[in-house]
């Protein structure tokens, strides 16, 4: 099997890093250089192999306490800093006519914010590539990640999580005139796509399929960009992400079944253990008050279904 890394492709949607303030502005910025020689990381996209070693849906019981060291040092700073994505379509994404980002992890961002300051629109948006995610939250350059992370036993010995807010598993992404039954039919013997340091990718090189191609990029994106451009076969992602590939592409569909179950969370410091409990009483009240649907509703229904109960923790 060959394993080759792309460069960052130019598409449609921006495929840049950038801090973003939550009033809706959008400055212009430059595109981030990756960094060179990274040190290796936990797997950091939002698919996860099944690992019964830990509970990966049990996080600190939900309070919110005014005088906790974490919430303090926001309330100081007078904003939210967290870490998205700005390149997932519906999930976190740059709108070409407004410039402001938005999507389903947004819409729960701005409910964390809003709780612990009073005003979504005290935030700060900040784009991390998918395999700096975890080194962003040990770093303290964000307060939290929000951004289709998979919550998994090898990411918890790095970072915490909150309690689960999307049932996910992965999806095969392919051309629309592929005919395949099973994903590891559609990967057989085939050029595959998948994000740098991202479980799908542990997946893709786990020894459980023969691929003639492994081709690694830095989004998962831009691998919808190199089979609009004939490079790839198929491309192994998230399902949430596979299906906003095929929201934005006619030409690609999903083929195969779902495999490997997991959840996503919020990643934060493990220092912070008042933040977790915080966040995980706004995902809870998110999920009871209306909010989880409503976003479900906005974002995701057109195009995962008007049923969202195989998606709800």
């Amino acid at each position: 099997m060959l394993r080759s890394t792309g460069a960052r492709l130019a598409t449609g949607v921006l495929v840049l890093a950038t801090v973003l303030v939550g009033t809706g502005s959008s400055p212009a910025v430059d595109a981030p250089s990756r960094p060179a020689a990274a040190p290796p990381v936990p797997a950091a996209d939002s698919e996860d192999t099944v690992d019964d070693s830990c509970d990966t849906r049990t996080s600190l019981p939900p309070r919110t306490d005014p005088n906790g060291e974490t919430i303090k040092r926001i309330r100081a700073a007078g904003t939210l800093v967290v870490g998205i994505d700005q390149n997932s379509y519906n999930w976190g994404y740059r709108d070409p006519l407004t410039g402001r980002i938005q999507g389903f992890d947004i819409d729960l961002a701005r409910a964390i914010a809003a709780s612990i300051l009073g005003d979504p629109n005290k935030i700060t948006l900040k784009a991390v590539p998918t395999a700096r995610r975890i080194e962003a939250v040990r770093n303290r350059e964000v307060d939290m990640i929000v951004r289709t992370m998979t919550i998994t036993c090898e990411r918890l010995r790095e970072v915490a999580f909150s309690t689960p807010y999307f049932n996910v598993s992965q999806s095969l992404v392919v051309p629309v005139s592929t005919q395949v039954a099973t994903v590891a039919e559609g990967v057989a013997n085939k050029r595959v796509c998948a994000a740098d340091n991202s479980s799908s990718e542990t997946e893709l090189t786990s020894g459980q399929h023969r691929l003639a191609e492994l081709r690694i990029v830095e989004n998962q994106l831009d691998c919808l960009v190199l089979m609009q451009l004939g490079q790839i076969d198929a491309t192994l992602a998230d399902t949430v992400l596979a299906y906003a590939q095929v929201a934005q592409d006619p030409m690609v569909k999903i083929a195969g079944e779902r495999i490997v179950p997991a959840a996503m969370g919020v990643a934060m410091n493990k220092q912070s253990p008042d933040l977790v409990a915080w966040v995980n009483k706004v995902i809870a009240d998110y999920r009871s008050g209306g909010g989880w649907e409503s976003a479900y509703r906005t974002w995701l229904a057109s195009s995962m279904g008007a049923d969202s109960s195989p998606y709800r923790p």
